[in-house]
């Protein structure tokens, strides 16, 4: 097996035992406690009880799954958005596709009175629909973006990163109006749902993100061979027959899709799509076959790690985990800037 080969499946090893790691303190930490074998005894059903059943299956395991897929997703996205754009500063919610997702989705809470935070069996057809609307949204503002971002026939990609700034700041506006508009009880919901929240997740939250991870997740992968072809020059790319706009087009609403079905269960998680590609990137190059699970795994256990924080640092209060990624996400841009400056 050669040398990178090896050392790539050392790396997926590594972040996968990681993860496992993350998943497991994150669900035996909490006001209610628990030891190993208990867990172990609970997950296996050997005499299991129904106090565990409901502590594990019903609140912890659906969050962390949770936090694991949303992470994913939306590092996917990031390799995606920084493959087309040639940027390492591109990220969904840098460049408005989650204020986008999360205004159409705010706008669905106003006329359907769903709450994302506390959702009964009976909201569940209502819950497979809200990533319809984030994509809505989504597709709208980059759109709204590509149109603006075109010149002479072509993608430009340092007005792409502008506008986009523009309209996560028009699209955020958008939001703050609709929900304000709430009564007191929705507009609750709808600010911790805005700043990130997974605190409540459920099982349906990911039976309805899920669908849309796994079919564009899998047609992103098989079309990552595009995104080494767009870090050369475009009259090179021309030349092997590839239509660079439309496939940068598809790359595009594939990730809107997946920010989409995040922001759904999630609310708006900034910085995973920047991070996550970018130390991925530092580890294994690249070559985006190799970097993109590499990215996926990274941005699970970011995530998991971070709702992991925001449950226990201030235990019992507990903090939206889009502000404890924020707090890492922050200096890391910052830091990302300075150095593309230098």
């Amino acid at each position: 097996m050669p040398l990178k080969k090896t050392r790539w499946l050392i790396i997926i090893c590594t972040l996968f035992f990681i993860l496992l790691i993350a998943m497991y303190i994150h669900l035996t930490s909490g006001a209610f406690t628990m030891t190993t074998p208990e867990v172990f005894k609970t997950l296996l059903r050997i005499d299991s009880t129904e106090q565990f059943d409901l502590v594990i299956f019903d609140f912890r395991l659906p969050r962390i799954i949770t936090a694991a897929l949303v992470g994913m997703g939306l590092a996917m996205a990031g390799v995606v958005l920084q493959g087309i754009t040639k940027n390492a500063l591109a990220d969904p919610g840098i460049i408005g596709i989650n204020s986008g997702a999360g205004c159409a989705i705010v706008i669905f809470m106003f006329f359907f009175h769903i709450e994302l935070i506390d959702v009964e069996i009976n909201s569940l057809i209502k819950i497979l629909i809200v990533p319809i609307f984030g994509f809505v949204g989504g597709a709208i503002a980059a759109i709204i973006i590509l149109v603006i971002s075109f010149k002479h026939g072509r993608m430009d990609m340092q007005r792409l990163i502008l506008t986009g700034i523009a309209i996560d700041t028009g699209f955020s506006a958008v939001t703050l109006f609709w929900s304000l508009k709430m009564d007191e009880g929705d507009y609750q919901a709808a600010a911790i749902w805005m700043n990130g929240s997974i605190y409540n997740s459920n099982w349906y939250f990911v039976s309805a993100m899920l669908p849309w991870l796994i079919i564009l997740g899998v047609y992103i992968y098989r079309k990552a061979y595009l995104l080494d072809y767009f870090q050369l020059e475009e009259e090179t790319i021309t030349s092997l027959g590839i239509s660079i706009e439309k496939e940068k087009i598809k790359l595009l609403l594939a990730s809107v899709g997946l920010v989409s079905a995040c922001v759904s269960v999630s609310g708006s998680i900034g910085f995973i799509g920047l991070m996550a590609p970018h130390i991925a990137r530092q580890l294994v190059g690249i070559h985006h076959r190799y970097m993109m699970p590499v990215s996926l795994f990274i941005g699970a256990v970011l995530l998991v790690f971070s709702d992991y924080v925001a449950k226990t640092l201030f235990s019992p209060v507990e903090l939206s985990v889009g502000i404890v990624v924020s707090l890492v996400g922050i200096p890391y841009f910052l830091y990302l800037l300075v150095k593309s400056k230098g």
